[in-house]
């Protein structure tokens, strides 16, 4: 995996905020949930705002896919590590996602998912967090991450 593999800058339109995107190639994040931002949120939290929560992030009820919330969970437990721990995170998998739908997510307002790593090992990070938008709470998790092995 390449070490670069993210465009991560500050986003001018957004200021605090940093880009969130995948740098090589239509990969799921970008294609299947669309433009991200990223920004600490204190010394071991990161938030990643999923900026244009539309239509084709919808379920027939019109409100936010829990695959969406799943997707939006995994990919903030990732930008929050990367943040925090470092780049050795980036190539690493989710072990373990422990979730709970609160509310209903809705359509038109951007998603945040809020991630704080709460230990990390030499192979794993320990997370924790919600899903927001605004005042309205999502969900909430906790997931394991492993930091990726040696290439085979």
């Amino acid at each position: 995996m390449v070490q670069n593999a993210f465009v991560h800058e500050p986003d001018p339109e957004f200021p605090g905020w940093h880009t969130w995107e995948l740098n090589e190639g239509p990969r799921f994040n970008s294609h299947g949930l669309g433009r991200m931002i990223v920004r600490p949120e204190g010394p071991r939290s990161a938030c990643l705002r999923l900026l244009e929560v539309d239509e084709r992030h919808s379920n027939i009820l019109d409100a936010i896919h829990g695959g969406v919330t799943l997707a939006m969970i995994d990919v903030g437990m990732f930008a929050a590590a990367c943040l925090i721990v470092g780049p050795a995170m980036i190539g690493g998998v989710t072990l373990e996602l422990t979730n709970q739908f609160i509310g209903a997510g809705r359509i038109g307002e951007p998603l945040d998912v809020v991630s704080e790593v709460m230990k990390e090992t030499g192979r794993l990070a320990f997370m924790r967090g919600t899903v927001q938008q605004g005042d309205h709470l999502v969900a909430s998790f906790m997931g394991t991450l492993r930091k990726p092995g040696a290439p085979r």
